[in-house]
């Protein structure tokens, strides 16, 4: 079965921080029942763990995001569609359409405050995973599980070593997305409470503690439920937290960043021949590269966020809808001049739609101006599709091998030990699948920290990386790299470091006395 079946329930048990109850994901009539009554089988723990991975792509119980977990308008797109409004939008990846119309103008253009409604809806889709995942763990201690037999208490163990990975995730973009941020775990008390305010070098000792902690209780690399995560996604969040630690921390933890990645790199996987299939309806088939995914399906995790968003939303102008196993395109974004410039002819990631369209992007509302990109699609493997209005059943690879073989390369070439030949080793696997040939091959001369940044935009376009991967190298906020519309303005222009940071919502300062505003909102 490729996705993972989610069972019909509301729990209506207070969730911390959160005026919502927890909910699955499943299209079926919702019965109601209370968390006493969920949490005495294995069965129950399941289902609930289902809605905690689930929380990341859909908004809702009902289709497209219906019967929604929140309130708010904008967080109903979803955790995965706004994370990746955050991550690529800001960036010289993305030009968006409808950025007036969609509240989108201030993200664009890096120009944000705190009452933004993206930055709003981010913060709080993060805290209501973290809040979920702390309800099943309160519901999964040694008291809890008293009743049950070993081996029950065994499998739902494993099941809390899940949430603690997801709760982790979720965490990890808190450290990246907000820097310090409010802190809540199971044993925090259920009623209110004002939580405590954590230093981003805090959450990165906790998220680290964590991670090392549940690495060993996760089922060994490639030996889990498609879906679900082993050891090898904790070894992934852990190197690429260790690789941005200097960012997070202020001391660079590089060598530990090389280990962890060896660590994936030698756990069984190995790239998938085929670059696009990786990111199309079949791509659940693609277990060797895809080391953890946010599930998608047409019949059972129905949302305009997730991959329903990324394969609809970039089919501008002339491009059939058809061609990419969906009814009609969105016409929502584009990519700009300077993220074109990345790639060579031969390159086939970089599979540019020209027709009617241009390079330049004198208005940023114009959907023909721009080069149209399509990375995501519905198709299967076959070219057949089966949609729903648009809806899509392919899956967000959150975590994939190619990622770890950067990030090896670029701890090596940041003094964290390893090898440069098997640095070059890894990058020429992945060039040589995007050039179907060794000509895209490089050697040590141009194996460079800048060549790593440009390689890993093209190989990672739009997975959620860019903006991290900026920051990281100084080349997001200030001038030292500028692209079109970059503040605002055509030919781009020099933005303020504080950006580099989103804001703590103005609704969580007002409520909460413990916080402190990042500097300079």
């Amino acid at each position: 079965m490729k996705k993972i079946r989610i069972y019909c329930f509301r729990l209506l048990s207070m969730i911390l921080l959160l005026q919502s109850c927890t909910k699955d994901l499943n299209q079926y009539p919702t019965v109601e029942t209370t968390s006493e009554s969920v949490y005495t089988s294995v069965d129950g723990y399941r289902a609930v763990l289902a809605k905690l991975y689930g929380s990341f792509a859909v908004a809702g119980n009902g289709r497209g995001d219906a019967d929604p977990d929140m309130a708010s308008s904008t967080a109903s797109w979803g955790y995965l569609r706004v994370y990746f409004n955050l991550q690529e939008v800001p960036t010289d990846e993305v030009i968006y359409t409808w950025a007036g119309g969609d509240n989108m103008t201030d993200i664009q253009y890096m120009t944000w405050g705190a009452s933004d409604t993206w930055v709003n809806a981010m913060y709080y889709r993060i805290y209501y995973t973290v809040a979920i995942c702390n309800e099943f763990l309160r519901n999964a201690t040694a008291e809890k599980l008293a009743a049950f037999s070993s081996t029950e208490q065994a499998q739902i163990a494993a099941f809390a070593a899940e949430a603690r990975f997801l709760r982790a995730l979720a965490y990890s973009h808190a450290m990246d997305l907000y820097g310090n941020v409010p802190f809540v775990t199971e044993k925090d008390p259920v009623a209110a409470f004002f939580p405590p305010r954590m230093t981003r070098g805090e959450l990165f000792a906790f998220i680290e503690k964590e991670l090392t902690e549940v690495a060993m209780l996760l089922p060994e690399a490639r030996q889990n439920e498609y879906g679900r995560v082993s050891r090898a996604a904790a070894w992934s969040l852990l190197a690429k937290n260790y690789l941005n630690a200097q960012v997070y921390t202020g001391t660079a933890r590089y060598a530990d960043c090389l280990n962890y990645a060896k660590k994936v790199i030698d756990g069984g996987y190995a790239l998938h021949s085929n670059y696009k299939q990786l990111f199309n309806a079949d791509n659940d088939k693609r277990t060797n590269e895809i080391i953890f995914p946010i599930q998608a399906d047409v019949a059972h995790t129905t949302t305009w966020g997730a991959t329903t968003y990324l394969v609809n939303g970039p089919i501008v102008g002339s491009m059939k809808a058809s061609d990419y196993g969906v009814l009609s395109g969105w016409n929502s974004f584009r990519t700009l001049r300077e993220f074109v410039a990345l790639f060579q002819v031969q390159d086939k990631r970089g599979d540019f739609w020209k027709n009617g369209q241009s390079l330049d992007v004198e208005d940023p509302g114009a959907s023909s101006q721009g080069y149209g990109m399509v990375k995501f699609t519905n198709l299967n493997d076959d070219g057949s599709y089966k949609t729903d209005e648009g809806l899509v059943s392919t899956d967000f690879p959150m975590i994939r091998l190619a990622d770890v073989y950067l990030m090896y390369a670029e701890a090596v070439l940041r003094g964290g030990g390893g090898s440069v030949q098997e640095a070059i080793t890894l990058v020429n696997r992945l060039r040589e699948r995007a050039y179907g040939n060794a000509t895209g091959s490089i050697d040590q001369a141009q194996l460079t920290l800048d060549f790593i940044l440009a390689e890993r935009g093209r190989e990672l376009f739009w997975e959620c990386t860019r903006r991290t991967d900026l920051i990281r190298f100084g080349r997001f906020t200030g001038n030292a790299y500028l692209w079109q519309w970059k503040g605002g303005e055509i030919n781009g222009r020099s933005v303020d470091a504080k950006f580099n940071l989103y804001p703590i919502p103005t609704t969580d300062m007002s409520a909460n006395p413990n916080l402190v505003q990042n500097p300079g909102y």
